[in-house]
C-alpha cells in the first residue's frame, strides 16, 4: 500500500523524542543481514525506521521492500535525499540499488520484512526491560476486536490507568487522536507509537491485531502482556485461502514470543475457539491461558464444562445485559454492558478477564465495574444507536457471522427488521451469497446495496448478494421482500421510509467509515449521517401530515 501525504505527516508526528541510536553495524548484527558498505565516509546512526520513502527523516533506516506493483528500492534515492542513512532490502532490491548507484550502506536479507519490527523495537525502545514499559493488550479474532479493545481501555481507565488505543477506528496516543488507515499500522509505526505513548505517561494500551498484521509482520517485536481471542468465522479467505490457514495466521499471536498470557472465548458454534485454547496452552503453558464459555447465553455448549470461567445469570437491563462471570474455583465477577446483543456480552467478558489476567486484584476490578459501569462505553459504528421509532442502528457487520449476530440483537417483538447492506469488491467472493442468505433468514426486509466496490463493477456484486437472499426466500426464509437499490444513500432513505415506528432498521457493513471507495475514488459517505438525515426527513414529513 502506498501511503498518502497525510499518512506521512501523521507518521512524523508520532515519533518518540528520545530514540536509541544504533550504528548500521548494530543493525546488521541484529538482523543477520549482509552489509554492503559505501566508500564515502562513515554513515550516521540509525534513529528511525520507515517503510515509506515519503516518511523519511534524517537518520532513518529505509526498509525497501517488494510491493504489489513496484519494489521499494525504486525510491531509495528519494530516501537518501531526505536523510536516510542506510537501506534494508532483499537481493532484488540490492540489485536495483547497484544499478541506480544510491550512495548508502545496504543491508541485504532474504526476508527483510521480518526484521523491520525487531529493528524498530530496538531503535524506538518501545519495550524496555527496565520496568518502564506500559501494559499491552492484544485482541484478535474475526469479529469483536474493536469493541473489545474499547471495553478493555474503558475498564483500565476505571482502574486509574492512562490508556492508549491502536485500532481500526482511531489511534489514541495520549490525548492525541491519529487517523488509522489499517486495522494494525506497519511495524515502525507500532513501535514509535508505543514509545511515544510511554513518553506521554500512558500506562496501558489495547491494540487490535488482525490476521493481516500477523502475516505481514506488522506486530513483530511486540510482546503483549495479555492476548485475547474473540471468534473465527469466514472472512479474508481471499488472503488465507481456507479457514485452516486463517486459523494458523491468528494462532501466531498465541506464542511465547508474542504474549505472556491468553484469554480465549469458547462457544459451541465456533469450534475454532477450543482449537485456539489448545494451541495457546501448548505454546504458553496451561497456567497462562484462561478460557470463558458462553454458558447462559445462546452460545453455550459442552465445552463450558471444561472452561475456567462461565457466564450465568444473564438479565436484560435496558438494551444491554447484566451477567455474572463465575470461575470454577468459585470466584465471581458481576458485570454489566450497555451495548445490545450476546456478542457484546462475549466482548465484555473477554475484556474483563484480560484485565484481570494482567495482574489486577479481583476485588479492585469489581469496584471499578460497580462504580464506573465502564462496559457501557459507546463504540463508533458498532451497534451505534442513531435513532428510535424506528430503532435505527449502524454496525460494522461485514461478514456472515457478524451480520447474523447484529440482526438477532435488534429483533423487535412487535415489529419488523429491515436491513441495508452490501458486500465489498475485490474481496472474498464466496461470502456474498452467504450474506444474502443469512440476511433473508434473520430480517423481514432485505435491501441490498453497495459497500466499497473498489475497482470491481458494483452491479454484479449486488446481484451475487441478492441471489443468495432470493434463494433463501424461495426456500422459506423469513424475509418477505428482497430489494436491490443503489446508491447506498438512497437505499438507507428507502429503508427509513418503509419502517413503522415499532420496526428496527440496521445499516450494516461500513460502521464508522466516512468514505466509499468507488474505483479508486473516495466518495464521502457516512452511514450514520445518512441514517440521521433520513430519520429527520421522516420526522418532518410526519409533522407536515398532521
Amino acid at each position: 500500500m502506498v501511503a498518502s501525504a497525510r499518512e506521512g505527516s501523521d507518521a512524523q508526528s508520532v515519533r518518540p523524542s528520545h530514540p536509541v541510536p544504533h550504528t548500521v553495524e548494530d543493525v546488521a548484527r541484529l538482523t543477520g543481514a549482509r552489509l554492503v558498505p559505501v566508500a564515502t565516509g562513515r554513515p550516521g546512526s540509525v534513529t528511525g525506521v520507515v517503510l515509506n520513502s515519503r516518511e523519511v527523516q534524517p537518520g532513518d533506516l529505509y526498509a525497501a521492500l517488494p510491493g504489489a506493483r513496484v519494489h521499494g528500492a525504486r525510491f531509495a534515492s528519494d530516501a537518501a535525499a531526505a536523510g536516510a542513512v542506510a537501506v534494508l532490502t532483499d537481493p532484488d532490491g540490492a540489485a536495483e540499488l547497484s544499478r541506480t548507484g544510491v550512495e548508502l550502506p545496504v543491508l541485504v536479507s532474504p526476508e527483510p520484512r521480518q526484521w523491520v519490527g525487531s529493528v524498530a523495537a530496538a531503535v524506538y525502545g518501545s519495550q524496555p526491560e527496565d520496568g518502564a514499559a506500559q501494559k499491552l493488550f492484544a485482541v484478535t479474532g474475526t469479529n469483536g476486536k474493536t469493541t473489545t479493545t474499547y471495553f478493555t481501555t474503558s475498564v483500565l481507565r476505571a482502574l486509574g490507568h492512562t490508556t492508549g488505543l491502536i485500532g481500526t477506528i482511531e489511534i489514541l496516543a495520549g490525548d492525541t487522536p491519529i487517523p488509522s488507515q489499517l486495522t494494525t499500522p506497519e511495524a515502525p509505526h507500532v513501535h514509535s507509537l508505543l514509545a511515544l505513548m510511554r513518553e506521554r505517561g500512558i500506562t496501558a494500551t489495547a491494540m487490535e491485531v488482525s490476521s493481516h498484521a500477523l502475516e505481514f509482520h506488522r506486530v513483530d517485536g511486540v510482546r503483549y502482556d495479555v492476548a485475547g481471542f474473540t471468534n473465527l468465522t469466514q472472512d479474508h479467505l481471499d488472503l488465507h485461502g481456507s479457514m485452516a490457514e486463517y486459523f494458523e495466521a491468528k494462532a501466531q499471536l498465541f506464542t511465547a514470543r508474542r504474549t505472556r498470557r491468553a484469554v480465549v472465548v469458547l462457544s459451541e458454534d465456533d469450534p475454532w475457539g477450543a482449537a485456539m485454547a489448545r494451541r495457546a496452552r501448548e505454546n504458553l503453558g496451561a497456567q497462562n491461558v484462561s478460557t470463558v464459555a458462553l454458558r447462559g447465553s445462546d452460545h453455550a455448549g459442552p465445552e463450558a464444562d471444561a472452561a475456567d470461567w462461565t457466564l450465568s445469570s444473564l438479565t436484560s437491563r435496558g438494551i444491554g445485559t447484566s451477567f455474572v462471570l463465575r470461575h470454577r474455583d468459585g470466584r465471581e465477577l458481576r458485570v454489566h454492558t450497555g451495548l445490545p446483543g450476546d456478542f457484546n456480552v462475549a466482548n465484555a467478558a473477554l475484556a474483563v478477564l484480560m484485565v484481570l489476567d494482567s495482574g489486577v486484584a479481583l476485588d479492585a476490578l469489581q469496584r471499578a465495574l460497580d462504580e464506573h459501569d465502564p462496559l457501557t462505553a459507546s463504540v463508533p459504528g458498532r451497534m451505534e444507536l442513531v435513532g428510535t421509532r424506528p430503532t435505527s442502528l449502524v454496525d460494522f457487520a461485514h461478514n456472515p457471522d457478524a451480520l447474523v449476530r447484529a440482526l438477532r440483537s435488534v429483533d423487535p417483538e412487535d415489529g419488523r427488521v429491515i436491513v441495508v447492506f452490501g458486500a465489498t469488491g475485490e474481496r472474498d467472493t464466496t461470502k456474498r451469497p452467504v450474506m444474502g442468505r443469512v440476511a433473508a433468514e434473520e430480517a423481514d426486509v432485505v435491501i441490498v446495496t453497495d459497500d466499497d466496490p473498489h475497482g470491481e463493477d458494483p452491479g454484479p456484486i449486488r446481484e451475487q448478494v441478492a441471489a443468495g437472499a432470493r434463494e433463501a426466500v424461495a426456500a422459506g426464509a423469513r424475509a418477505s421482500e428482497v430489494l436491490v437499490i443503489e446508491p447506498r444513500a438512497t437505499a438507507i432513505r428507502t429503508a427509513v421510509r418503509m419502517a413503522r415506528p415499532e420496526d428496527s432498521v440496521i445499516v450494516a457493513g461500513r460502521g464508522h467509515e466516512t468514505v466509499q471507495d468507488v474505483d479508486g475514488v473516495d466518495v464521502p459517505l457516512d452511514d450514520r449521517v445518512e441514517l440521521r438525515e433520513a430519520l429527520a426527513a421522516l420526522q418532518t414529513h410526519s409533522e407536515e401530515q398532521k
